[in-house]
């Protein structure tokens, strides 16, 4: 058989059986373990796709307790794997005990050759096409937050918090540092909420001249004003049944903070030149980075617009205070820029990782994107380097403990969020790097709620 028939594990503490079943699976992998533990040890490092188990293994080879504990648990490290349990002839109440637990199907000693392999085939058919059908539905599957790549606790609880109020009506306010990703996450209020399917309008209310900002965002009747050759909608009425992303609603000038005020209290619009109010049914997310309450203070943004607009608050930290991020997304900005850039760079270098994490980015996410494709573009050798990031190389940092239980769980997960990010989301490199086992590192990113 082909190198894709695939990798079986057989759990037998029978050495003539264990010799004979490998035999007559000639074209398989097969590893061989004699008790529960040492079956254990090769489902963490291989993880296979098929397991025949034998329900008696020591100490308990008369009976099934060994074999079921051993099934329950390689459920759990591996859900995926079908496992074929082998029974006796007399022992049929515990192979379907078995099949109730979760086995794929079960045989009975002594085997017959063509059945077992039989079993087998259907085993790995049945994986391979549960294994593309996962591939096809995270294909399909809406992403909403597509784009926002974390690790970080809090921007993990800003995405369930975004899950929760997406299906809502209220308004939404987004603070933060440009850059840090809130056009993404009013994106995806826009694409978690009832109004999917209606448009998700956006208009930067720092880009767009003071004059010109009122008939973008309420329209014009012909002959409003001198150009206005024909009726134009605006912004809000364009986004009816849907959202409407005001980014960089600090900016917006007070004349027009009254005009969206009386909007989003009666929920109608004149447009400019016109006489007749005209009903809207918009969902409205504003984001900006500037200080709202310190704007008020100075007069020059109003308060009740203020409490209309933030019905819900999200504060989102800055890519400096996201523990892990900056390598996360830096491996994933380097996948992205050798397709569309045609490149074939292997990865980046340590000490560009180093430098990577070290370096403050002021500018955020969208400064690490600009960066890593000049890198990608630049880079002559096989992996970025501080010369194609234009950073100079830096010291590992230093860790500055404070109590002996504080530091020793801050250390523990900064070390794990480092790990997984410098790896690349892979666990069994994260778990070398750390110096764990893979079921260790599993237990400590459960214990800190990372994925």
């Amino acid at each position: 058989m082909s190198e894709k028939a695939g990798r079986i594990l057989l759990v037998e503490d029978d050495v003539g059986l264990q010799k004979q079943i490998k035999w007559s699976l000639e074209g398989y992998e097969v590893i061989m373990a004699g008790d529960r533990e040492g079956g254990l040890n090769h489902v963490r490092r291989f993880e296979p796709a098929v397991v025949l188990l034998d329900l008696g293994l020591p100490p308990d080879p008369d009976g099934a307790t060994e074999g079921l504990a051993a099934l329950q648990q390689i459920l759990q490290l591996t859900p995926c794997a079908k496992i074929i349990v082998i029974t006796g002839n007399q022992d049929r109440a515990n192979a379907i005990r078995a099949i109730g637990m979760g086995a794929f199907d079960f045989y009975h000693k002594p085997f017959e050759e063509p059945i077992l392999k039989l079993v087998i085939e259907r085993a790995f058919k049945v994986y391979e096409l549960e294994q593309e059908n996962r591939a096809l539905a995270a294909r399909n599957r809406a992403e909403p937050l597509q784009g926002l790549i974390t690790n970080d606790a809090q921007m993990i609880k800003i995405c369930r918090m975004i899950e929760k109020v997406a299906p809502s009506d209220a308004s939404i306010l987004l603070l933060g540092e440009s850059g840090t990703g809130k056009e993404i996450l009013a994106r995806g209020v826009h694409e978690l909420s009832p109004r999917a399917r209606a448009r998700f309008v956006a208009i930067n209310c720092a880009a767009i001249p003071e004059n010109l900002l009122e008939s973008e965002l309420f329209g014009y009747e012909k002959g409003a004003f001198s150009g206005a050759a024909k009726q134009t909608i605006g912004k809000i009425e364009y986004a009816d049944k849907g959202t409407l992303f005001l980014d960089e609603i600090g900016d917006l000038p007070m004349s027009l903070q009254a005009k969206l005020l009386r909007f989003l209290q009666e929920r109608v619009i004149e447009r400019l030149g016109g006489r007749g109010e005209i009903p809207v049914d918009v969902r409205v997310v504003a984001a900006t980075h500037q200080n709202l309450e310190e704007l008020i203070k100075e007069g020059r943004f109003r308060e009740d617009l203020f409490y209309r607009l933030s019905e819900i608050t999200v504060n989102i930290p800055p890519l400096r205070e996201r523990k892990g991020d900056k390598a996360l997304l830096a491996h994933a900005f380097l996948e992205r820029f050798n397709q569309t850039q045609k490149r074939s760079l292997r990865g980046i270098a340590p000490d560009a990782l180093q430098a990577i994490e070290a370096h403050a980015w002021p500018g955020n996410v969208r400064e690490m994107e600009n960066t890593l494709k000049r890198a990608v573009i630049m880079a002559d050798g096989a992996q970025i380097t501080c010369e194609d990031l234009g950073m100079n190389p830096v010291h590992a940092e230093d860790e500055h403990p404070l109590n002996l239980r504080q530091v020793r769980d801050a250390a523990e997960r900064h070390a794990v969020t480092r790990a997984i990010a410098r790896s690349n989301g892979n666990v069994a490199q994260a778990a070398e790097l750390l110096g764990v086992s893979r079921p260790t590192l599993y237990d400590l990113m459960g214990r800190f709620g990372l994925k």
